[in-house]
């Protein structure tokens, strides 16, 4: 789901999952032994858990840097008349923040979106050349249209946002990616590994999810996913994650202080027959509005702020300062 890594990587975590529980279990210490209470409470960590994670980690940075990641949004321009030129120029109905002074007009007409490049500048779509007006696909079509510009470094789409529409811009030179810091972790801890179960709703289900720029969307909503920890039980309303796995929505009692105050994410693979499901809150991640201020993120609903502390996963992103500052 959204800045998430591929699916794959939930499903390889849960290779670990049995090993994971067994450290849990077996990690207790004998009554009275002070020096077993004070390990008990630091984080543990199989050899194999520690792999898999820093491996999830990397993967996980690899994404948000790459041509096309987060890090490369540099624009989100919502389109407000029935024409925008649009270019980099300050003349521009709609400037861009890179690319050419003039790149094209974009034009909607009743409730499609088209686009004509301005004449000389190279823009493609799939690999092949645009030489006149094409209409844009939005982010929710199946094969949602991107105008490449800039010798390919350049990406333009389009995207609907309830009842808006807005173009998105990435670019291989983004300062969010060319300037991009460090992501701290708590500690891998086999204790965040933990085993939920899966409620369905009834099918067809959706829920109110509010989005960071101010929308509220309707999204499908499968189901339930509970969980315990620490002698409490807890609930997360259930997005569809894809391929038959969940995505969640979450805040908690660090959001805001060390982790990330819109909250985070966290991808599931598919619940098995019995309606279990592994969450692995080591790999809670930041959305993508931690990263940039291009980004529509959706937030968590009112039911999945838990009243817990979750010191586990992404921490809070702390932006480089620029390399001038202070000079």
């Amino acid at each position: 789901m959204t800045g998430s890594i591929p699916r794959r990587a939930a499903t390889t975590a849960c290779l670990v999952f049995t090993a994971a529980l067994a450290a849990c279990g077996s990690s207790a210490p004998g009554a009275g032994d002070g020096a077993g209470d004070a390990a008990a409470t630091q984080p543990q960590a199989s050899a194999a858990l520690a792999a898999s994670e820093a491996e999830w980690r990397e993967e996980r940075r690899v994404g948000l840097l790459a041509e096309d990641g987060w890090t490369s949004l540099v624009g989100l321009h919502w389109l407000e008349l029935r024409a925008h030129y649009i270019g980099s120029s300050p003349t521009s109905g709609i400037r861009l923040a890179l690319g050419p002074e003039k790149l094209g007009l974009v034009q909607q007409e009743r409730s499609k979106v088209y686009f004509t490049p301005e004449r000389g500048v190279a823009v493609t779509v799939d690999d092949a050349p645009v030489t006149g007006r094409v209409e844009l696909h939005d982010d929710a079509a199946e094969a949602p249209t991107e105008l490449r510009f800039d010798e390919g470094r350049g990406r333009l789409s389009l995207i609907t946002r309830g009842a808006r529409k807005a173009l998105r811009m990435k670019h291989a030179d983004a300062p969010a990616r060319t300037g991009f810091g460090r992501i701290d972790y708590w500690p891998v801890d086999e204790a965040w590994v933990l085993e939920g179960r899966f409620v369905a709703h009834p099918p067809g289900q959706t829920i109110e999810v509010a989005n960071i720029v101010g929308g509220v969307d309707q999204m499908p909503n499968p189901g339930v996913v509970e969980f315990s920890r620490g002698g409490a039980d807890y609930r997360l309303e259930a997005l569809d994650g894809g391929e038959g796995g969940l995505f969640l929505i979450l805040a908690d009692r660090t959001s805001g202080h060390e982790s990330y105050g819109a909250g985070r994410y966290l991808d599931t693979a598919a619940p098995d027959a019995q309606g279990r499901i592994m969450l692995n809150f080591n790999r809670a991640y930041n959305p993508p509005c931690a990263f940039t201020d291009f980004a529509t993120c959706p937030l968590p609903p009112p039911d999945n702020r838990l009243d817990l502390a979750v010191t586990a996963g992404e921490k809070a992103y702390a932006k480089p300062a620029p390399a001038n500052a202070g000079s």
